[in-house]
């Protein structure tokens, strides 16, 4: 909800409030010392609330123009930094450092009117009695911006988002997917230095927040503005990002570009959280080779911090698992040449799922193939993994088949 109103008073929610006092002291920042480009620094970033840890030594730097992603499960710590970033909170340990200046730090923070950022909420915060124009020319408007200048600048800021001729209709006549770009029209609006977005899509239906998404990503091509992005759902993050910062614990798991974050998943916790995953328990034998319940997996890469004989995890994604009929002839290039049987089968529309055992195993395997590829229940296949497709993790993984088949083990 965003706002109600009691008698002849407006309520505005929490979110409403912040972005008011976002805008409300904006009219000393001034256009002729706009500078688009900003790079981030979080050194040693900690939050505590009461007692509980939300932000534990949080170091990354973001370049100029970058579009990241925040991405973990709920309690993360992704929103609080976000929240320090934007300085509706202050940390408790370390710094924010914003083009060489800290903007924050426990005993010096730059109120977020001053920051020259704009945020994009979950709930969008769009006021309900304004219209479309009214909306995005609210903070122009406390910068007193000239009537033409204006004008001209909220017109530029919904045609960038397709809204030009929505311009006289208030929020309560719009779809949830135009409420959002009227939120993304009015960030953009006031040329911000960097943009902010908590979990913007979230409220929105499958193929709306697709549409949104690829509108957000035309829009940061278009203004090169540092952007970042908090999101729990995996899809948006490798979508959009130029990287992908996943959280969990309060601390970062691992940063990397989508295709590292998804190829070569740096703990088990990213392996598990990105994507689904095969995970088989077993022992190095050699630089080559894991033992798992006396099947031997070739594998590649094994990182130097694992010796022969460690305990490991093997990690490859289902789509590596190349599903065959029985007669087939094996593929020469692929190392781990397995037979298997078909437990359980499901036709998703634009691939198959299968759920395999393997011959003379409790190991059970996780398959995705093309929607061609049929095999019944119960019948025998041959699968081929490639070495190269395995990731190497230190230690043993001890769970069981998740219900949402996202992981496999050996048992």
């Amino acid at each position: 909800m965003i706002a109600t109103k009691d008698e002849n008073k407006l309520i505005l929610n929490p979110e409403l409030l912040q972005l008011l006092n976002f805008y409300s002291q904006a009219k000393s920042i001034l256009r002729p010392n706009y500078k688009i480009m900003s790079s981030i620094v979080f050194e040693n970033l900690t939050k505590y609330f009461q007692s509980s840890l939300a932000l534990d030594r949080l170091n990354l730097e973001v370049k100029s123009g970058e579009f990241i992603t925040l991405l973990g499960p709920s309690g993360c710590g992704k929103t609080t930094t976000l929240r320090l970033l934007a300085g509706f909170i202050t940390p408790d340990e370390g710094k924010i450092i914003v083009n060489d200046r800290v903007i924050s730090a426990p005993k010096n923070s730059l109120p977020p009117e001053k920051r020259n950022m704009s945020m994009i909420f979950q709930s969008y915060a769009i006021w309900p009695h304004l219209t479309v124009f009214e909306n995005v020319a609210f903070g122009l408007r406390l910068r007193k911006v000239g009537k033409k200048e204006l004008s001209d600048r909220v017109s530029q800021a919904l045609a960038l988002v397709h809204l030009e001729k929505l311009a006289h209709r208030y929020p309560a006549e719009l779809s949830g997917g135009q409420q959002q770009r009227v939120a993304l029209a009015r960030a953009v609006v006031i040329e911000p230095q960097i943009l902010l977005l908590d979990e913007p899509l979230s409220n929105l239906d499958a193929s709306l927040r697709e549409a949104m998404r690829h509108e957000i990503m035309t829009l940061h091509q278009r203004l090169k503005l540092t952007t970042v992005y908090v999101t729990h759902d995996q899809r948006e993050a490798l979508a959009l990002a130029d990287r992908v910062i996943v959280m969990a614990g309060g601390k970062i798991q691992q940063v990397g570009t989508p295709e590292e974050i998804y190829e070569q998943p740096a703990t088990e916790f990213v392996a598990d959280f990105i994507g689904r995953c095969n995970r088989l328990s077993g022992k190095v034998v050699t630089r080559n080779s894991v033992e798992v319940n006396g099947i031997l997996f070739q594998v590649a890469n094994i990182p130097g911090n694992i010796s022969i004989g460690d305990n490991v995890v093997v990690c490859f994604r289902p789509h590596a698992v190349i599903v065959n009929s029985a007669n087939s002839l094996l593929d020469g290039e692929r190392a781990n040449h397995l037979r298997a049987r078909v437990e359980y089968c499901e036709y998703l529309g634009e691939f198959r799922e299968y759920e395999l055992k393997l011959e003379k195993s409790n190991i059970r395997l996780l398959a995705i193939a093309p929607p061609n590829i049929r095999h019944q229940h119960n019948s025998v296949v041959n699968i081929s993994i490639s070495s190269s497709s395995c990731r190497i993790l230190p230690g043993k993984f001890k769970n069981s088949l998740s219900a949402n088949k996202l992981s496999a083990i050996s048992s």
